[in-house]
């Protein structure tokens, strides 16, 4: 009999950004605001109205966005490094060819956000809500998520490479070509059954046995 052959697991496609020469921009954020070829440096951001603001070949550094509200906002062939913010509406957001590095957030909104050609690099994120939201060659490498909501959310062709990813919720959550074995410890929360169209690896198999045993109503004994 031939040995079946192993399915390869489609690689994401990751963003490709290459910046002109920038322009310094100290202002403030405004609603349906066009910010083309600027570098926002240091900025403090803090409570501010971005909505369905547009983003095209920008670099984002070292500003806060606490409390930003940015809903609708599109970030397009742009670098988001350094940036921290805590309650952040980026709800319903774009990001389309984007670098995100070393970004510290928390509590952030992205329920219903469309994520495509974006990596996730370093950095730490607690209780992203990415509800309903749309992910499409996506990379998370060398970051921390902790506690992130997939609920209902489509995940294609998303790889997580040496992330730390605690707590996760794929409630009903969609999943095709996502490639979860560069997670060390895979902690699911809620959602397991929702795996069907990722990869693991045999170890965290094993670490998922028990949340698959109580999901199917099986009883383990000695």
């Amino acid at each position: 009999m031939a040995m079946a052959r192993k399915k390869k697991v489609a690689g994401a496609r990751r963003p490709d950004v290459h910046l002109p020469p920038l322009t310094a921009y100290d202002g403030d954020l405004r609603p349906d605001g066009d910010y083309d070829g600027l570098e926002l440096t240091a900025l403090d951001l803090t409570a501010q109205s971005g909505e369905g603001a547009r983003f095209l070949d920008c670099a984002l550094r070292d500003c806060g966005l606490d409390r930003a509200r940015l809903s609708g906002a599109r970030f397009l062939d742009s670098l988001l490094t350094g940036v921290r913010g805590v309650g952040t509406d980026l709800s319903g957001a774009q990001l389309r060819d984007v670098e995100v590095v070393d970004a510290r957030l928390g509590g952030v909104q992205l329920h219903g956000a469309v994520f495509e050609r974006v990596v996730v690099r370093g950095g730490k994120s607690d209780y992203l809500n990415l509800r309903s939201a749309k992910l499409r060659d996506v990379v998370f490498e060398g970051c921390v998520l902790s506690e992130p909501d997939f609920g209902d959310a489509v995940l294609e062709r998303v790889e997580f490479v040496d992330c730390v990813l605690t707590g996760v919720d794929f409630t009903n959550a969609r999943l095709k070509d996502v490639d979860l074995r560069g997670v060390p410890r895979l902690d699911i929360a809620r959602g397991v059954e929702s795996l069907s169209g990722a990869v693991i690896s045999t170890g965290q198999l094993l670490d998922l046995a028990p949340v698959l045993a109580a999901r199917l109503g099986v009883r383990v004994e000695d």
